[in-house]
């Protein structure tokens, strides 16, 4: 199956560091080698790449890599195809919009005998089980709010109720942001880790790497990495529960 990261954080910051880690598993310490994306969001905006080819042989990730793009909300995944072809348009995560804002989406999993009507309102590019689950959540999500988008709490209700249903099908690791927070949903293998003052050391378990990142953060900043495995071997990660949704918000998961 596939592979998720996510970032969420107060102020901007860039994912360097742990993307370098996790890209390493897109085809040399690990098999997930049928593409990968990754999508930040800007402001209103989202920035958002993708590549069919394998996160260690394209060139596209090779630019993450080195380049800083700074954000509050980042979404990244790397591909190991159980349904659909391995071309662009079924690569992760997907971008939609919603409310007037942009929301996106990936998936690691496998759902099986999951076929919700669509409506026309969110239609499928490509032929994943993951783009039809993230098209019937933002049906369900217009469905049930209208045009006006619901406070944080009636969301995250909503979403819980949404992934679980989905869940029934099959695997559903899962993370979704619309710039203001970032839920993930667990079925099987999702961790987190809350950076914050004071900082300290990490090092990459998959590439011989290390950052102190008290030399490139300030006291009031906070970080929320979340993975499906953790990615460095001398931090201690939290695992999700199977069946929980979390929330997070300005880089720590929140009571909802």
């Amino acid at each position: 199956m596939c592979q998720l990261l996510g970032m969420n954080c107060n102020v901007p910051t860039d994912i360097v560091f742990s993307f370098t880690g996790f890209a390493t598993r897109g085809g040399r310490t690990d098999t997930h080698n049928d593409g990968w994306g990754i999508a930040f969001f800007e402001g209103a905006g989202v920035r958002h790449f993708v590549d069919y080819q394998s996160a260690i042989e394209s060139p596209i990730a090779d630019l993450i890599k080195r380049c800083p793009i700074k954000s509050k909300n980042v979404i990244a995944h790397i591909r190991k195809a159980t349904q659909g072809r391995v071309v662009l348009e079924n690569c992760h995560p997907f971008v939609r919009e919603l409310w007037g804002r942009y929301w996106v989406f990936a998936h690691n999993g496998d759902l099986k005998e999951f076929a919700p009507v669509l409506n026309g309102a969110f239609r499928c590019v490509g032929n994943t089980d993951s783009e039809l689950a993230f098209c019937y959540i933002l049906q369900e999500l217009r469905r049930r709010f209208g045009d006006t988008p619901p406070e944080l709490p009636a969301l995250a209700a909503t979403l819980r109720e949404l992934t679980g249903e989905i869940a029934k099908h099959g695997t559903f690791n899962m993370m979704l942001s619309d710039g203001t927070a970032l839920f993930a949903h667990c079925s099987t293998n999702l961790h987190y880790i809350v950076r914050q003052y004071p900082f300290a050391q990490a090092k990459l378990s998959d590439e011989d790497m290390m950052v102190d990142f008290s030399e490139v953060t300030t006291p009031n900043d906070r970080v929320a990495v979340i993975v499906t495995q953790p990615l460095t071997d001398n931090e201690t990660w939290t695992q999700f529960a199977p069946g929980e949704l979390k929330v997070f918000v300005e880089g720590a998961p929140t009571a909802l």
